[in-house]
């Protein structure tokens, strides 16, 4: 359990550090949001998968990437937190890419806009 603990405490440090950025990220993904549920026609379900795409591709990315960026390797890796750590922030990042990919597909796959044939 003090594992659990330290790791919650080291991120909530690091996000401390970047909180600005942070904020920058929810008001930015608060106007998509926002824009997309205005827009007429947006088809949330339709975008679903769209956005569930993105947050695989980005998730896989990050679960490999990350491991490097700390100048660690997979070999290093050799206890449960460890890799319990990797899945969540690989998780994370592939939630935060759906969050934002799922209200801009939601817009690009608005109903009623097919041309008519002139």
């Amino acid at each position: 359990m003090y594992e659990i603990w330290l790791a919650l405490n080291i991120l909530w440090e690091m996000a401390l550090t970047v909180w600005p950025l942070i904020l920058g990220a929810i008001v930015l993904w608060l106007v998509l949001m926002v824009m997309a549920w205005r827009s007429p026609g947006s088809r949330w379900h339709a975008g679903l998968p769209v956005a569930l795409l993105a947050a695989l591709i980005v998730g896989v990315a990050a679960f490999v990437a990350l491991p490097g960026q700390s100048r660690s390797s997979f070999a290093d890796m050799g206890y449960w937190v460890d890799w319990l750590n990797l899945l969540a922030m690989a998780a994370g990042f592939g939630g935060i890419a759906a969050a934002f990919v799922w209200p801009l597909a939601a817009m690009a796959r608005k109903t009623g806009l097919r041309r008519e044939a002139a």
